[in-house]
């Protein structure tokens, strides 16, 4: 039995617009558009081909499937990343730098998340960004494995870190919960666990934005000493 063939948008070549104004790159801005309005679900050949005016099967010119088209899309969002130069911040700041655009893209893309892991990552944008990622980790003094290993730390924190916020934001974005009365419930369930309560209990509370930033940032500062430390020992 033969293995099954891989495949990928990104191992053909694109095929040219049959129509003036018409091109891949706008059929796969449309589908961002959609996506971000409507997530994986909202995702269709048909919605997209009734928002750009077109058949759905003139798509199928373009990509031979949906799969391929979130192949597209999903790149596009590696395009939105930031990373600083490491020669002129130092890799530190340049990995700071890159986690955080990171984690702001996701946010801004959430149904990127659902991509991560089941999605190839074989577009120019996301191979730029591993690139550039391996000679900032090299020069930081990591070698060999350990450049791939360093790399995986990082993104593995922010995809760690950033997809319960993802899936925890998708979870309130139709509710309009009192805070104060989810408090009240957390502390009814809390009642035998005092240090839980003694934070719930805080006469002011901060803005849960900025807790997650700053607690986004505390696990970062640790992971880069972490990896830091390993280049001295």
């Amino acid at each position: 039995m033969s293995a099954k063939q891989f495949s990928s948008v990104w191992l053909r070549e694109p095929r040219k617009a049959t129509s003036p104004g018409r091109s891949r790159e706008e059929i796969v801005g449309a589908a961002m558009e959609l996506l971000d309005q409507e997530g994986l679900s909202g995702l269709s050949m048909r919605k997209l081909g009734a928002k750009l005016s077109s058949g759905a099967t003139s798509l199928y010119w373009y990509v031979a499937n949906k799969d391929e088209l979130l192949e597209l899309a999903y790149d596009e969002i590696w395009a939105e990343m930031t990373l600083p130069d490491p020669e002129d911040s130092g890799w530190r700041d340049a990995a700071s730098g890159l986690a955080h655009s990171m984690r702001q893209v996701m946010l801004r893309h959430p149904w990127s998340a659902d991509l991560l892991g089941r999605m190839p990552a074989l577009g120019p944008h996301a191979l730029l960004i591993a690139d550039k990622m391996r000679r900032m980790f090299k020069l930081a003094g990591f070698g060999g494995l350990e450049i791939d290993y360093a790399g995986a730390t990082l993104t593995g924190y922010v995809f760690g870190m950033t997809l319960p916020e993802v899936a925890w934001n998708a979870a309130m974005a139709d509710q309009d919960y009192d805070a104060d009365e989810m408090r009240a419930s957390v502390v009814k369930a809390a009642a035998q666990f005092p240090d839980i309560l003694e934070r719930i209990d805080m006469d002011t509370y901060d803005d849960p934005r900025a807790v997650r930033e700053m607690c986004f940032d505390f696990g970062l500062v640790s992971v880069l000493d972490g990896l830091e430390r390993r280049l001295v020992t």
